[in-house]
Parts: structure tokens; C-alpha cells; sequence
């Protein structure tokens, strides 16, 4: 180092975030409690998951429908793999594009009544890419505040201007956009179809109404939605009755309900054009891997052919919510669909319960700050349609069992 230079501590261990992890590594088993985080699964999670050699009750993975492991679903994904390989070994821009692709993408449009759809590798990458490649600094992103991560980020990208409206509040919304849409050239809204931490939704007939008013776009999230919601597990529109083609983009991912991985996008002939022309996330990224694709499709035409399978995960939905509250548990606003949390409040409560529970044969994961508002940390429970109403009756049983003994 030359003389009079400063010296700069270039390890990675000086990073705050990394003082953060320590003082969490030494908070947590001083109070008595183990990592809850990256736990090993040592089989398939389905109703019941393995951890250290355990079998548990499981409500921590949003396999709603039961269709991870599927026969067929697993069919389909190994005779793809058999064709085309585990990897497309390239950009769908280049030399990554296969016939599985362009089937999955025709297929979700149908069901949203859009034009096209477009597939991302990742399914946090496909909201970022979509509002980086639409909005610029001249923009407003706003969203429902407590909406995921991947539109904040994408907000980042796009160097927009972003605001939030408080959950759920339309009125809030409304009164933001009559005093500033004047101010930007476009205006997107975003909002989810089902919010993963509440298990609930938004008004979408009036948030439709503003978008068409305040002459902005509408981009709905149904990562949570899809095959959850709506008669026959179409999502929000088909929950509330409205006309899909009303809402301008609707985004979600293959890992819940489809049982794969990556995100997709439907919409307008121009904006799927758009996006397979511009969007970081899809153009300078490799292909989703064509036996994924050939199990998300599989499993669209499973929930399509059986809705019986979304009729029995609603039931299962609406029989923990009204258990839950005939305990004097708080479970928010949930509507009693595929999540529900119980909520706690503290983080020491929240990461007692999971332990707990987990002792007692059942898993559920804690969530607290930032994944959630400070003060309102939860136990969140994912239902499936392979529950029965015996393990939600004993899991809520177990957990106000040892709630009453904390």
C-alpha cells in the first residue's frame, strides 16, 4: 500500500448485513432456539414432509392442489427430459426456444383470455423485467403495500417514481392518483390476487374501475392465486366475476399450484412482443428447462380436467379459517382460501410456536419482519387439497395446546 493511503477493510465480514446474520446466530440459541431457516427435507413435500429423520404434518410448501409427484405430471416432465434434455442450454432468444414454450404460454393465456403469454426462469425476475422494461423516469409505480419484493425491485430497475397505498385501501389509492397522475406520462398498478402473508385480496371491480378512470394499467400477481381461487381455480377474476381482458398484465409463478418453477406473463399481443424483445429477465437468461415447462403444463390440464381438486383445497381453506377463529386465534383478514397465518405479534412468540409445533409432529414456518409489518409476526399455514379435515382439526388442537402453555 502506498504511504499516506487509507486503508479500506475489503472483507466481506465487515458488511453490515453479515453483522446482522451474527448477532442473529447468537440471539437465537441464547433464547433456546434452533435456525429455523434452510432446513434440510429429506423426501417430497407433499402432506406430510421428513426433517431429521422425522416424518411431519406439513403446512409450510404451496403444493395446493397435491399435484407435486403426480403420475403424470412426473410423466411428463421425464419424456421432455428424454426429448430435449434437463437443460435448453441457451437463451429462448437464441437457440433455447422449444414447442413445450410456446404450449405453456398459449395455455395460460387461454386461461386469462389474453393474447400471449411469455415464460421467465425465474419467477421474481418476471415482474422485475416486466416493469424495468415498460417504466421509465417519467413513471409511477404504485402498489399495495404489502406487495412482494420482485415489484419493489423492478421498481429499482426502472428508475420509476413508487409509492404505496395501505393495504387493500382503494380509497387510498384513489386519493393519491387524483392529486398526482397529472405529474407522469404512465401509471401502473399493482396489486396480488391472493397476498401470500394474509391470505387475502383485493376489490378487483373497483381497482379496475380506478385504473380505467385514472386511464392507467393494472398488473395483477396470482402467484397465490392461480389454482386457489375462483370456481375452478382461475384466480381473482374468476373469484370476483370480472372479464379477465379488463386487467392489462397478469403475472404469477409455476411454483405453487403448477408444481414447477419460473414465472409467466399474459396480456396484449404488444406487450408479450415487447417483453420477448427487451425484457432483461427473459432475453439474457437461459431458458426455462423444457421438463419443467412440460410439468407446469401438465398440471394446468390436471386442475383444468379436475376441479374437484380446487373445490376440496377451498373446503380445506374455509374449515381451518373458521377452526382457527372458533379457538380465538387471529388470523387477520384471511378469506379462508389456500394460506392463513396466525398471527402473534412478537417474534419470540412466533419462533416458540414453530418450534413447538415442530416437536409435536406438525411443520409450519415463522414469518417476521421485514417478510412482514414489525408487530405482526406469524405461524403461516398452507393448506392442500390432499389435507384432510382430521390433521387441520390436530394442527390447530396442537397449536393452541402449546400457545396456552408459552
Amino acid at each position: 500500500m502506498r504511504p499516506g493511503a487509507v486503508q479500506h477493510d475489503t472483507s466481506f465480514e465487515s458488511l453490515p448485513a453479515y453483522q446482522e446474520i451474527l448477532m442473529d446466530r447468537r440471539i437465537g440459541p441464547a433464547l433456546g432456539f434452533t435456525n429455523p431457516y434452510y432446513r434440510l427435507h429429506e423426501a417430497r413435500a407433499g402432506v406430510t414432509t421428513t426433517i431429521d429423520g422425522r416424518e411431519l404434518l406439513n403446512f409450510a410448501s404451496y403444493d395446493y392442489l397435491a399435484l407435486n409427484g403426480h403420475p403424470e405430471v412426473i410423466a411428463a416432465h421425464r419424456e421432455a427430459a428424454d426429448r430435449y434434455g434437463t437443460s435448453v442450454s441457451a437463451s429462448r432468444i437464441t437457440a433455447g426456444e422449444r414447442l413445450v414454450h410456446r404450449d405453456l404460454e398459449a395455455a395460460l393465456a387461454e386461461l386469462y383470455q389474453a393474447d400471449d403469454g411469455a415464460l421467465f426462469v425465474s419467477g421474481h425476475a418476471t415482474a422485475a423485467s416486466i416493469i424495468e422494461t415498460i417504466l421509465g423516469p417519467k413513471d409511477l409505480l404504485i402498489h399495495d403495500s404489502l406487495i412482494h419484493n420482485c415489484v419493489v425491485v423492478g421498481a429499482k430497475g426502472a428508475r420509476c417514481q413508487r409509492k404505496s397505498f395501505r393495504h387493500n385501501d382503494l380509497d387510498d389509492l384513489e386519493s393519491y392518483l387524483t392529486l398526482t397522475r397529472h405529474l407522469f406520462d404512465r401509471v401502473l398498478i399493482v396489486s396480488e390476487g391472493l397476498f401470500s402473508m394474509d391470505g387475502d385480496g383485493p376489490d378487483l371491480f373497483r381497482l379496475v374501475e380506478i385504473k380505467e378512470r385514472f386511464q392507467a394499467w393494472l398488473m395483477m400477481d396470482e402467484a397465490h392465486a392461480l389454482g386457489v381461487i375462483g370456481a375452478t381455480g382461475k384466480g381473482i377474476a374468476e373469484h370476483a366475476g370480472l372479464d379477465p381482458q379488463r386487467v392489462d398484465i397478469w403475472f404469477g409463478t409455476l411454483s405453487k399450484a403448477l408444481v414447477g418453477c419460473g414465472g409467466y406473463v399474459c396480456g396484449c399481443q404488444a406487450l408479450i412482443d415487447i417483453l420477448k424483445a427487451r425484457a432483461p429477465g427473459l432475453v439474457y437468461s437461459v431458458g426455462m428447462p423444457a421438463p419443467v415447462a412440460a410439468a407446469s403444463l401438465k398440471a394446468l390440464e390436471i386442475m383444468r380436467r379436475e376441479p374437484q381438486r380446487v373445490a376440496v383445497l377451498q373446503a380445506n381453506g374455509a374449515h381451518f379459517a373458521a377452526g382457527a377463529r372458533a379457538r380465538g386465534l387471529d388470523i387477520g383478514t384471511s378469506w379462508g382460501f389456500g394460506v392463513t397465518p396466525v398471527i402473534l405479534g412478537t417474534d419470540i412468540r412466533t419462533f416458540r410456536l414453530a418450534q413447538d409445533l415442530e416437536q409435536h409432529g406438525v411443520y409450519v414456518f415463522p414469518v417476521i419482519a421485514p417478510g412482514v409489518p414489525q408487530g405482526s409476526s406469524r405461524v403461516r399455514f398452507f393448506l392442500s387439497a390432499a389435507h384432510d379435515t382430521a390433521q387441520i382439526d390436530a394442527a390447530l388442537d396442537a397449536v393452541v395446546t402449546l400457545l396456552d402453555r408459552q
